[in-house]
């Protein structure tokens, strides 16, 4: 008996249904701001999470490769290179970049450069008076060159001690103050730009031959936003820049392209956005080496078979091609996470209440009726009260 007993008990702890007994106030201002509640509640859930926010969707992250092409011609007439042609294989270096590209601008040339020796150039720690002030075999990073441990004339009026060096040495103070490549801005480049997102097998590669996209186009923000074929002096106008002050000593500009997507509704419609920022300090009191510079050497060697070479110390903008994105598309859980979450009290009290049989006896059970008062009769505090409450109690079967 005791043994049947504790298994009735067991059972009715696991299937009885234990609910609190709801007490209903009518009270307009108790239930206006309850009902506020509710309809905050459910505006929170429906408006921001889902509509704002997109809630109901799983997410992926891009996956992207680029390739960029340059195309454009430049003339240039100086005093060291006197009247040369560029073409792209002489003004982009490196030929092919990771997700970059360089445009050379402006130049320091010194050519005629061979291994000798000659006169540092004057510096603090380069000056000297007799061959004591040198140290040979002595080397400072910030030097041209090993000292061979001799102090020569530098000028008529001044002494440096000599190094072994590509001589002669590169002055690189003389920069013009005009880019040589000023045609430079109207070179364009192509962006070939292909993206996937693995999580929902999407994948798609932006070139002009893209369905929608005129096939000799050229990239303009109001009447043909989505080619991928750029006018260098239109990027950095985007950012801001003026491209032929930019040139004079280069910089670092940020192609950005934002792949954000929803591929529920919009999957055929799912095109790049671009946008442009200069990603360097342009501010030569904030910056250590402002612009972007770098040195190559062109080598060749003379009949005698000496070896040569000229120096070249290229300025020049690079742009910087970074992709991002993230697309959403309808999933079964988050959309079951972000509304239950919220909203399964309501539902679960809601589908008891009115739809399992016999709702008209639980939802009496359930409920109490409470009014309250006329502020002129008896208080609440009577014992009249009191007493309809317990006979209420009595009459639903819950007195003791």
């Amino acid at each position: 008996e005791a043994h049947r007993g504790c298994c009735h008990s067991c059972l009715h702890y696991v299937l009885d249904y234990e609910t609190p007994k709801t007490l209903v106030i009518q009270s307009k201002a108790v239930g206006f701001v309850f009902r506020f509640t509710q309809l905050l509640v459910i505006l929170y859930v429906v408006g921001y999470v889902c509509v704002v926010q997109k809630g109901y969707q799983e997410t992926d992250s891009v996956i992207s490769t680029v390739t960029t092409k340059v195309k454009g011609f430049a003339y240039s007439n100086t005093s060291d290179l006197e009247h040369r042609f560029w073409d792209v294989a002489d003004y982009v270096i490196p030929p092919q970049g990771d997700h970059s590209f360089f445009v050379l601008t402006n130049i320091i040339v010194t050519p005629n450069q061979t291994q000798s020796r000659c006169p540092e150039l004057p510096t603090p720690s380069s000056i000297c008076t007799a061959d004591c002030d040198c140290t040979e075999g002595h080397s400072d990073p910030r030097s041209n060159g090993i000292q061979t441990g001799l102090c020569v004339n530098y000028s008529d009026t001044q002494q440096t001690c000599e190094v072994l060096s590509w001589c002669p040495l590169e002055i690189d103070t003389n920069l013009p103050k005009h880019a040589m490549l000023a045609a430079a801005e109207n070179f364009t480049v192509l962006i070939k730009n292909s993206v996937t997102y693995p999580k929902f097998k999407f994948h798609r590669l932006v070139s002009p031959n893209m369905r929608g996209i005129r096939g000799r186009c050229e990239f303009n923000r109001i009447t043909d936003p989505d080619c991928p074929i750029f006018r260098l002096k239109h990027i950095v106008s985007e950012a801001g820049e003026d491209f032929q002050s930019m040139a004079v000593k280069g910089g670092v500009l940020g192609i950005l392209i934002d792949w954000s997507c929803d591929l529920d509704w919009w999957a055929g419609k799912c095109y790049p956005k671009y946008s442009f920022q200069r990603l360097d300090n342009k501010n030569p009191n904030n910056s250590v080496a402002p612009g972007y510079n770098f040195r190559f050497a062109r080598y060749y060697k003379t009949p005698d078979g000496e070896e040569t070479r000229t120096l070249i110390k290229g300025y020049g903008i690079r742009f910087d091609v970074i992709v991002f994105g993230t697309a959403g598309k309808f999933g079964i859980v988050p959309t079951i996470v972000n509304l239950g979450a919220a909203l399964s009290f309501l539902i679960c009290i809601f589908s008891f209440l009115h739809l399992v049989f016999s709702f008209t006896f639980y939802l009496l059970l359930e409920l109490v009726n409470l009014q309250f008062p006329d502020p002129h009769s008896t208080p609440m505090g009577g014992g009249n009260a009191s007493r309809r409450l317990k006979n209420q109690d009595e009459e639903e079967g819950y007195s003791e």
